[in-house]
């Protein structure tokens, strides 16, 4: 079994709701199994014209299915929430991202581990600090530092 940890994000039709109901289809996955999430945040929205506000989490938990079997559950719970993937950054119903897979670093064409923006996004850190506050990336970096370094951008804890 592998510790896998979870990027959650919505901000289009209701938010909390769409994570919530994300959260209990991730616990449905086979051969895995959610140990716990944290809080949820509310974000500033990166990307493209007028969006909401996010809501934001990090879910953690054990699997034993390999990554690109583990995403292709994730993009199907996804599709089941109404994700259409028309514009890059866009608002949307529901993002499920694999922020870590256990030690691995993995670049492949549909999967990159650590998720290649980590560093950049306080709504993941900070929710991931929730969870793992001494946690050392596989890169090596602590996430610690990462927080000191990530600015804080209207996140708040809901």
């Amino acid at each position: 079994m592998e510790k896998v940890f979870i990027g959650l994000g919505s901000n289009l039709a209701q938010p909390q709701n769409q994570l919530r109901s994300a959260l209990a289809a991730i616990d449905q996955i086979p051969s895995s199994r959610l140990l716990r999430c944290s809080s949820f945040y509310s974000s500033a929205p990166i990307g493209p014209g007028e969006q909401p506000d996010y809501v934001n989490a990090v879910a953690e938990l054990e699997t034993a299915l390999s990554p690109i079997e583990l995403l292709n559950h994730l993009q199907s719970i996804e599709a089941a929430h109404g994700r259409e993937r028309s514009v890059r950054w866009g608002a949307r119903t529901l993002d499920l991202d694999i922020l870590l897979f256990g030690e691995k670093q993995i670049d492949e064409v549909r999967l990159q581990v650590p998720h290649p923006r980590i560093a950049e996004r306080n709504f993941v850190l900070l929710p991931l600090s929730e969870l793992e506050p001494k946690l050392k990336l596989p890169t090596g970096k602590t996430l610690q530092r990462l927080l000191q370094d990530c600015p804080h951008n209207r996140l708040n804890k809901i």
